[in-house]
């Protein structure tokens, strides 16, 4: 099981938007590589390092938008902005380290990691901006967004694959992610009383 710090400490006044975000890029990041792993586990075939990266990428941009999500009440939309926006490009800069420490340094001299990682993030922001509801009153994930993100990630996977991996995203990964990034945004945005 993964560990994360969900009680986080006040300092002398609020903290900063960005500081918050390199806190919360972190978390979402080995959020979605523990997901990685027990797919592995639970005998998926990730094969290769670009769809696990791929599936690194839409699990952290499904889990942004939730973060999005559950500011919405807590902060200001410039606080809102500054944070999803940082926690975006955190995250971008996340990827493209660890796909060159995968590639022992080497770059794609035609394709740009951090702008494809943000593009996507923009793509998806967008996307799950269509659904109305994201979660249920339980907590869990709806089915529409959650429906969604395992669709996108099916695509990537061996035919195998394609007709069990949504239940175990579903069903296990994505309400176990939501659960994790939701105590970490209440730890340092506690929910408002009327919301």
């Amino acid at each position: 099981m993964l560990r994360v710090k969900t009680t986080w400490f006040k300092k002398e006044g609020e903290r900063p938007p960005e500081e918050v975000a390199t806190v919360m890029a972190s978390m979402l990041w080995r959020l979605a590589d523990k997901a990685i792993d027990n797919l592995s586990k639970a005998d998926y075939d990730i094969i290769t390092p670009q769809r696990g990266f791929k599936i690194i990428a839409e699990l952290t941009c499904f889990l942004v938008h939730y973060m999005d999500r559950l500011a919405f009440d807590r902060i200001d939309d410039g606080q809102r902005q500054e944070l999803i926006s940082a926690t975006g490009i955190r995250l971008a800069e996340v990827m493209e380290q660890n796909i060159l420490d995968f590639n022992d340094g080497e770059r794609d001299p035609d394709y740009d990691y951090q702008e494809g990682y943000i593009t996507l993030l923009n793509q998806r922001m967008q996307d799950y901006a269509e659904f109305a509801e994201f979660t249920l009153p339980n907590g869990k994930p709806d089915f529409q967004p959650a429906r969604f993100l395992s669709l996108m990630i099916r695509e990537d996977m061996e035919k195998s694959d394609q007709s069990w991996i949504q239940d175990q995203l579903m069903d296990i990964e994505v309400p176990a992610m939501m659960e994790m990034a939701k105590k970490n945004m209440d730890g340092f945005y506690p929910p408002n009383e009327a919301a």
